[in-house]
């Protein structure tokens, strides 16, 4: 068997690890994640979705978890699960991201298993969902705007104001529901074809900013690593123009972003004393570059790579790159804690590779055999 079927079949067994009563989890051992969050049960059946009916229960029920802790507003909850003791409550909200997966999620469903029951009975839910992120715009100016933390990336980097990975999402959001008219004119402003102030599209850099906020008279409020997800969610979405997916699949491949393995979180890491850098930041896990979200390897990412490459019509590449992620995926995780050893890591070291975080991650399995889909078939599904 090839290290890529080998790989799929590893992930479908981790899926069925990750499918609880509830829902997806977001991790299949004991001692992880043990709980639904949005974002990465939706993640995760972006691939689910494409192994027949397996896993449409675990996808309804994800949903359908979600949709009963919604609240009046419509936002949707981070995540729902006693995972962490020290948590007050089983529900936790504050999160940017999860009513646009959560939206997201209806669609796929629909799509993948030619049933559009859930979008009919939650139809309420989904209005509310978008409702609530369509007030999120303090200026009236069409984009979302977020603070801190409110997205995957809930401990580090910072980031706020116009942040490229929820406008990305955004535009999916409204493609999906059929806002095109909205959706097209986000896309001119993120790419710099009207009011360039609010732009995130930098040519000097050759990719997106990763966010941007307010222009103290030539101060601008802004960074400029590279944030890998949310470029290729701009290319898999279609909200970055042929143009700038060429450019920002250069700057990957140039910094050498997909290896050993694809893919880095951010580009280049951020250490202590750079003018981004928060003290809290040598308390989480990305204290030390290469590690965690501080340019470690996410599977999760390098799917979102192969994806975006295929997108690209670079089949061939695309191929190569999920055979290097198939290898990262299969790479085992063995700790004192542990008497055999674990794939599918929640991510690797930036440089040595080295498996590290919580292995059997659903995510990691769900977004490979996305992957793998949209390489058997040369085309981006769903989006």
């Amino acid at each position: 068997m090839s290290t890529i079927n080998q790989a799929y079949a590893k992930a479908i067994e981790i899926l069925f690890a990750c499918t609880k009563k509830q829902g997806f989890y977001a991790s299949g051992l004991p001692g992880g994640y043990e709980a639904t969050w949005a974002r990465d049960s939706m993640i995760t059946s972006l691939g689910a979705s494409l192994v027949g009916d397996k896993f449409k229960k675990p996808f309804k029920n994800s949903l359908d978890l979600l949709t009963a802790n919604q609240t009046e507003r419509g936002l949707i909850p981070n995540c729902v699960g006693s995972y962490n003791t020290e948590r007050q409550s089983d529900v936790t909200f504050n999160s940017i991201d999860a009513p646009q997966w959560y939206i997201l999620g209806h669609y796929v469903y629909a799509r993948a298993y030619r049933d559009h029951g859930l979008i009919a009975a939650h139809k309420d839910n989904i209005d509310r969902a978008l409702s609530w992120l369509l007030y999120q715009d303090p200026n009236e100016d069409k984009l979302i705007v977020q603070q801190p933390t409110m997205d995957w990336m809930d401990a580090f980097p910072h980031k706020y104001g116009r942040v490229l990975h929820t406008q990305a999402l955004e535009y999916a959001v409204l493609r999906a529901t059929g806002n095109n008219e909205l959706a097209a004119h986000i896309k001119s402003i993120v790419n710099g074809e009207i009011q360039k102030y609010l732009s995130l599209w930098d040519a000097r850099l050759g990719y997106y900013r990763p966010w941007i906020w307010k222009d103290h008279d030539g101060d601008r409020e802004t960074e400029d690593w590279f944030d890998c997800l949310a470029n290729l969610l701009a290319i898999i979405t279609g909200l970055a123009t042929d143009k700038i997916a060429k450019s920002i699949l250069r700057y990957i491949e140039k910094n050498k972003i997909d290896r050993p393995y694809p893919c880095k979180t951010i580009w280049p890491p951020l250490k202590k004393g750079d003018p981004g850098w928060h003290t809290y930041f040598e308390k989480c896990d990305a204290r030390r570059p290469l590690e965690y979200s501080n340019a470690g390897i996410w599977p999760m990412i390098g799917a979102f790579y192969v994806v975006a490459l295929v997108k690209m019509k670079k089949f061939k590449k695309a191929g190569q790159e999920l055979e290097r992620l198939a290898e990262g995926n299969l790479k085992k995780l063995i700790t004192r804690d542990f008497c055999e050893g674990y794939e599918f890591n929640e991510w690797l070291h930036g440089k040595s590779g080295e498996p590290k975080g919580e292995p059997y991650q659903a995510w990691s399995a769900g977004t490979y055999i996305y992957a793998y889909e949209c390489v058997k078939r040369k085309k981006v599904i769903f989006f």
